[in-house]
């Protein structure tokens, strides 16, 4: 409880203890009427304060304004009765109760979200000639320097490990409970945090483009993207506030004028305190409250486990999801490809393999990546000049005065000049992927490269359907037969290969026109951007060293596990059925109560289970979104 509560939580207590003791005490007249107002004042100034401010600045009808009429004029109805201002103390006081609930809730709700802002580091260690450590500030770091990052010290800057090994705590991040443990040579990012081993990391971004960077401003701006739910809500309370004060007044002033126009003598009093009653029931407390408050503690749930989500209007979409489109390499596969076989031409294995290396010298794709690994002798002086990559068909570069196109059946035939790519009877029976090299403009061979699934996809694919999702589909611009070995082996619904980026978001356009739910799309944000901002919702995969998925997906998967989707899906499920709940239950007892207030059958006491009472159990309804199932 923070300092704010505390204060609010002592006034509740002395008004509370006054009222008792002003009940227990027989005073009469003006004393007794001065005398309720001191525990009145010390519990609800706030709330006439605001009300004040919001009539000077033109914006009176809330909930501090019907509160402030409600009860003041309770006061007026007990001194022309019976001198009882009982009822108008225990209204504010009860209300106030409810806010000091509301706000402990909010906080609590609101842990998951102050941990994962935790994870940026305000400084960074330099060690100096003397090697003594200098203490910087992150965003004065410059790339290609080398920082250390001692024992429990939060990793400030994206790099690679020049010198140490260690263990790395990833949970913030990630949502990952075990450590991954680096060694020299491996790319660490931002944000994680050091466990037991000195480690010196040279800085490959900017602090300002690191992944502990790009995460927080995901988080600091999910907050503004608002649920249709959320909109709702607010729409809904500037048009019934007013509706309500102006309902409140005609239920005071027209029944009594109507009898006395009808020559009987009307009870004001009576339908005063009536109107009263009515405001108090009206407060739109347990809706304005609790349905944020789900989102907020359903967006909270889902950085637990290490899937960020961009605004509540995403979460509130993932659980009309029903269509779910995958890409396959990095996404569903490892995207960690090894070379399987290499079938030359005219010349040897290892002279294709180190054109093709050196073609690849300047992709960061993963198929270069491993062509590259497997080459392995990258400074061998070979000049390598003209490198350009061809989205969706491969690279052409001049390798020593060659012309060198590597790539798939595409850009052979972009390169051939109309031959044809002899067939490998031994490349039938495995599946992977073929990269084909040209050497210039004739066919010198080509190299298989194989790639693994991840270990969850399966599991992931079987936990949607169980979800609600009715169908899968696979994207790729991979041979069929690879594909189809994938789809097979994940039991994929549907499965379309051999795809160009601009084909597969022509493609998704056609699967999202197929089905009314929403389609979702999700790749592993290195050339998927397009695809990611067509979908409904796009979902990143590997999103811990892509930009391009943090900018583009609606969603960022902090770890490569796609069984996470599920999760992000039980955690939008349950907070839309809790919304749901809530508005049900709320504008329900709301409605009956104002229906019973308007007779004059339900008292104030029932306007305070209708307000307070309401928003309590609305918010304790809302803290079940921090629970995923």
């Amino acid at each position: 409880m923070n300092k704010k509560q505390k204060i609010i939580l002592i006034r509740i207590i002395a008004a509370a203890l006054l009222l008792i003791l002003l009940t227990v005490v027989r005073t009469e007249g003006v004393l007794r009427f001065f005398l309720f107002l001191v525990p009145y004042f010390i519990v609800g100034y706030d709330v006439l304060k605001k009300a004040v401010h919001g009539i000077i600045n033109r914006q009176p009808f809330d909930e501090c304004l019907l509160m402030t009429v409600a009860t003041l004029g309770a006061f007026g109805a007990g001194f022309v009765r019976d001198g009882d201002y009982t009822e108008a103390v225990a209204v504010m006081l009860f209300y106030q109760t409810g806010e000091l609930f509301q706000s402990y809730a909010v906080n609590n709700s609101r842990k998951s979200i102050t941990e994962l802002m935790d994870i940026s580091p305000d400084k960074a260690f330099i060690p100096d000639e003397k090697g003594e450590l200098v203490e910087t500030d992150p965003d004065d770091v410059e790339i290609g320097t080398v920082i250390a990052v001692r024992p429990g010290e939060k990793i400030p800057i994206d790099g690679i490990v020049v010198k140490g090994s260690s263990s790395l705590d990833t949970a913030a991040l990630t949502g990952e409970s075990l450590p991954k443990d680096v060694n020299e040579g491996d790319e660490v990012i931002s944000g994680c945090i050091n466990k037991n081993g000195l480690l010196y990391i040279k800085t490959t971004r900017e602090f300002s483009e690191s992944t502990v960077s790009k995460v927080m401003e995901l988080i600091e701006d999910a907050s503004s993207r608002k649920s249709k739910s959320e909109n709702f809500i607010a729409k809904f309370s500037r048009i019934y506030t007013p509706a309500v004060v102006f309902a409140a007044l005609a239920i005071a002033l027209i029944p009594p004028l109507f009898l006395y126009v009808c020559g009987n003598v009307p009870s004001w009093g009576n339908w005063v305190y009536r109107a009263l009653i009515f405001l108090v029931i009206s407060c739109p407390c347990a809706l304005v409250v609790s349905i944020p408050l789900s989102f907020f503690a359903g967006l909270g749930s889902a950085g637990r486990k290490g899937v960020l989500i961009k605004g509540s209007n995403y979460l509130e979409a993932l659980s009309e999801a029903e269509t779910m489109v995958f890409d396959k390499t990095g996404t569903l596969t490892k995207g960690v490809f090894e070379v399987a076989n290499i079938h030359p031409g005219e010349i040897s294995e290892r002279e294709l393999l180190h054109l093709v290396a050196h073609a690849e010298r300047y992709s960061n794709h993963p198929v270069a990546q491993s062509l590259k690994n497997a080459y392995g002798n990258e400074a061998d002086g070979c000049s390598v000049e003209d490198a350009e990559e061809i989205p969706g068909k491969g690279v052409k570069a001049i390798v020593d005065g060659k012309t060198v196109f590597a790539g798939n059946e595409l850009l052979m035939a972009d390169c051939l000049n109309g031959s044809e790519i002899p067939e490998c009877d031994s490349c039938k029976t495995h599946t992977g992927t073929l990269i084909h090299v040209a050497i210039d403009g004739a066919y010198a061979g080509h190299v298989l490269i194989s790639d693994v699934v991840r270990p969850n996809s399966a599991k992931a694919i079987e936990e949607l359907k169980k979800a609600g999702i009715k169908e899968t589909v696979m994207l790729t611009g991979d041979r069929e037969n690879v594909a189809e070995a994938v789809a097979e082996e994940l039991k994929v619904d549907r499965v379309y290969s051999g795809l160009l980026p601009q084909d597969k978001v022509s493609k998704l356009e056609e699967i999202m026109k197929e089905r009314k739910g929403k389609t979702v799309f999700v790749g592993d944000g290195i050339n998927d951007a397009p695809v990611l901002s067509r979908a409904d919702i796009g979902i990143a995969m590997g999103a811990l060293g892509s930009d391009a998925a943090i900018e583009a997906a609606d969603i960022v998967l902090m770890d490569d596990d796609p069984l996470k989707i599920a999760d992000a899906m039980a955690v939008s499920g349950k907070t839309l059925r809790i919304v749901k709940e809530n508005i049900g239950f709320s504008i329900g007892v709301k409605a009956a109560c104002l229906v019973l207030g308007a007779l004059g059958i339900a008292n104030m006491w029932t306007a305070v289970f209708a307000d307070v009472g309401v928003m309590v159990l609305a918010v304790l309804n809302a803290m079940r979104c921090i629970s995923s199932r």
